[in-house]
């Protein structure tokens, strides 16, 4: 499998996921702004929507959108418990999850990363999302992680996105819960490896 990525973004999640799950695969660095791969290739060419995480199955197929990708990777190694079975209530609540960290939190950042985007919309988004962080730290109240004690893809996504507090101003010491289950994922080896492969941890001196 060929995992095409942006260092960062949300294709950082399928990227942790490949790891935890144990599969073999090639990292594809995409530029998101210009749309082209390391080798000058035209990116469009893999995904017409030009975004990113995409993943090249070993038949050649090409899979978008990233819930979509997470739930094809855990299924590919069932044992690893990243994903409930599938049609479990437990598998359901995880796409619950999984949708409301999507639609809600995922793209609740897009304005705060658009030049463009009027100072009044991005306190209002800034403030929408502070909603969403208060909720979210009083479901994480007494867990480890969002499904209870074992880490799951919504686990990784959730911490990629709530990553990105760290570039728009929003300091997450306000909610204990959720500033700690941060830190627990990123301590996990697997995610250590991720983030040191896409070139977002410092370097010892």
């Amino acid at each position: 499998m060929q995992l095409y990525f942006s260092p960062g973004a949300c294709s950082l999640a399928s990227h942790i996921t490949l790891r935890e799950a144990g599969l073999p695969f090639d990292l594809k660095r995409t530029d998101t702004k210009t749309k082209k791969l390391e080798d000058g290739s035209d990116y469009y060419a893999v995904n017409s929507k030009g975004a990113v995480p995409a993943l090249r199955l070993d038949d050649g197929q090409v899979l978008t959108e990233g819930p979509a990708i997470l739930q094809y990777i855990a299924d590919q190694k069932p044992e690893s418990g990243l994903a409930p079975k599938s049609g479990t209530l437990e598998r359901y609540r995880l796409l619950e999850w999984l949708n409301f960290i999507t639609s809600e939190v995922h793209k609740g950042f897009s304005p705060l990363f658009n030049p463009a985007a009027d100072p009044k919309v991005k306190e209002y988004t800034t403030q929408n999302l502070e909603k969403k962080f208060d909720w979210l730290n009083q479901q994480l109240a007494g867990k480890n992680f969002l499904t209870g004690d074992r880490f799951t893809i919504a686990d990784a996504y959730l911490f990629v996105v709530v990553n990105w507090s760290n570039f728009v101003g929003i300091d997450l010491g306000r909610w204990p819960n959720l500033r700690d289950f941060q830190a627990r994922v990123a301590a996990r080896p697997k995610v250590q490896e991720a983030l040191a492969a896409e070139g977002l941890l410092k370097k010892a001196a």
